[in-house]
């Protein structure tokens, strides 16, 4: 079913309702069997009296003297028949003043009981309270691998709602080795890799410097230099992007503005027009983690860009909510929106995988662990025509 937005109570309150429901119903169950008994109670009182009245003091004179009974006067004849309806009007005005004031207790009582179940509903589940205050903020880190190492550790009895809180902190505990030791994996294998790969293009530098080398050999040397340079490019990547997932701890004053016009002058167009529109835009950040996302931004946007009259722009300004943006567009060829969202994954690109293509598929990836290792995010949108609108926000600096 789906929701028509209505809010939904919580839990608390479908507790108080219960409570209460349930107190409310026992009042009128417990309201109407007095009533019912009274009632019962009054009849019965009303025939015994409707009896006796029938023999008047003066008839019970006369049998016991054992004189004729005297013919009834019209005074003697109604009395019996008033004192019905006067005890009549008088079980009904105490029915009438039962249920009332019982309605009135009930209604008194069952507030009372109302705020007392509040209350209660709101002691029980406090516990469970302090288990979605911990998710919500590891919800809401810069990155989904961020206090991990935070735990619940709810004291009290062993119910069903410490049971819950302790395999939740084991959950983290297992996430945060496995977090932790991807990244490790990524910063080992990358430091590992890069010195063989140092190795292999000095000797491809030298053999195709020397003199002896035959044109074959320069050319076989000069590819394999590419693709050295690629894997060059792959693993500073994998480095920058384990290192972009951590806690940033030195952090400095970092104008946007500074950034977009030192990466745009020095970035290479290939033919492609890059304009700036560099507004202020202060935040706090690591500057080199925050110069290398301009810098994959706008690579990204000139390398998939069109063969001609394609341009790059590039804009950075502050809005009134207390965030910094930074806007990059381009033309180029048209992304279809599904797709959007896979750009951000790792070695992910609309393009064949070949060795002959630049960079290595990590540019928006990196993009996205800096923005969110800021406390910031970023988002795609495809452009009317061609190309994409690339926009990441950050918080403001204070």
């Amino acid at each position: 079913m789906k929701n028509l937005g209505i809010p939904r109570p919580t839990i608390r309150a479908r507790l108080t309702l219960v409570y209460g429901g349930l107190f409310l119903i026992a009042g009128l169950l417990l309201l109407g069997v007095t009533y019912v008994l009274v009632s019962q109670q009054l009849r019965t009182a009303e025939v015994s009296f409707s009896t006796d009245t029938t023999i008047s003091s003066t008839d019970t004179t006369a049998y016991r003297t054992g004189q004729p009974v005297p013919p009834p006067t019209n005074a003697s004849a109604n009395a019996p028949v008033q004192s019905q309806t006067i005890m009549r009007e008088a079980q009904n005005d105490a029915l009438e003043t039962m249920l009332t004031q019982g309605g009135i207790a009930l209604a008194v009582v069952g507030a009372a009981a109302v705020a007392f179940g509040w209350l209660i509903a709101g002691r029980m589940l406090q516990p469970l309270h302090r288990v979605t205050e911990t998710a919500r903020r590891i919800a809401d880190a810069p990155a989904a691998d961020r206090n991990l190492n935070e735990r619940i550790a709810l004291d009290g009895p062993h119910d069903e709602i410490k049971e819950l809180a302790d395999t939740f902190d084991v959950m983290l505990e297992r996430l945060d080795h496995s977090f932790d030791g991807q990244r490790r994996f990524i910063a080992n294998a990358s430091h590992e890799l890069r010195t063989p790969l140092t190795v292999n293009r000095a000797l491809l530098e030298i053999a195709v410097e020397r003199t002896t080398a035959s044109p074959e050999i320069r050319q076989l040397g000069e590819t394999l230099l590419e693709v050295n340079a690629r894997h060059e490019r792959l693993i500073d990547g994998l480095l920058l992007l384990a290192r972009s997932e951590r806690e940033i701890i030195e952090r400095s004053y970092v104008d946007l503005a500074d950034i977009v016009e030192h990466v745009a002058v020095r970035i290479p167009s290939d033919g492609v027009t890059v304009r700036t529109e560099a507004g202020e835009a202060p935040t706090i950040g690591n500057p080199v983690l925050l110069e290398r996302l301009v810098q994959n931004l706008v690579e990204n946007g000139v390398r998939h860009n069109v063969t001609e009259d394609g341009w790059v722009r590039i804009t950075s300004d502050t809005r009134p909510d207390g965030t910094v943006v930074l806007e990059v567009s381009n033309t180029g060829p048209v992304v279809p929106p599904y797709e959007v969202p896979k750009l951000f994954e790792p070695f992910r690109r609309l393009v064949d995988r070949v060795y002959t293509t630049p960079g290595a598929g990590l540019g928006l990836s990196i993009v996205q662990a800096v923005a969110r290792a800021h406390g910031g995010d970023v988002r795609a949108e495809p452009r009317n025509g061609g190309g994409l609108v690339v926009t990441v926000t950050l918080p403001v600096a204070t």
